[in-house]
């Protein structure tokens, strides 16, 4: 199991650093914090998909086509995580070294797309400090870290683990 967890571990964080490394390139030609978001996530969505092939590969290879539910969550989820940490780990290199700027320019686009024209003086106010708490927490890298792991693996770090894991568990006969 651990060589299996580790390879598609080491293989989603691959898939997930290349989409971040292809974003980065296109951010420094033209920012656009949208088109990042969706190549970013699309990146986590095919990166976390691998846990559905981990979790086949062991149920059908090491397992005699048998796995419990808790058991190919377990696989998936550590899988996520490896993934996770490596996508971490690019991000904390890319933004210490190349985009030491990232949040002023986040902050700045987030703002500007806030409509003024539906929402009231209060809930402006509100977006706007919302904002700028998360420019603040950006000033930590403890928060840099934690806040990139939930961007990670929140979303689609774990649901997808969790539907791999219906879709292949197998009882023993």
């Amino acid at each position: 199991m651990k060589k299996i967890v580790l390879t598609y571990g080491f293989v989603a964080g691959a898939v997930v650093t290349a989409f971040m490394l292809f974003g980065v390139y296109l951010f420094m030609n033209k920012p656009d914090f949208d088109a990042g978001m969706l190549l970013g996530y699309t990146g986590m969505i095919i990166a976390f998909s691998f846990s559905y092939v981990g979790i086949k590969n062991y149920r059908d290879k090491e397992n005699n086509g048998e796995i419990t539910f808790l058991k190919a969550l377990s696989i998936g989820l550590l899988i996520s995580f490896i993934a996770s940490t490596i996508y971490v780990g690019v991000w904390l290199i890319e933004y210490y070294c190349f985009f030491t700027d990232f949040m002023d320019k986040y902050a700045e686009s987030a703002l500007k797309k806030i409509d003024k024209t539906t929402l009231s003086a209060i809930e402006i106010k509100n977006k706007t400090a919302e904002i700028m708490q998360y420019k603040e927490m950006y000033k930590s890298p403890i928060m840099v870290i934690l806040l990139t792991y939930a961007e990670a693996l929140l979303p689609t770090g774990l649901i997808i683990p969790v539907i791999c894991a219906l879709i292949l568990k197998r009882k023993a006969k």
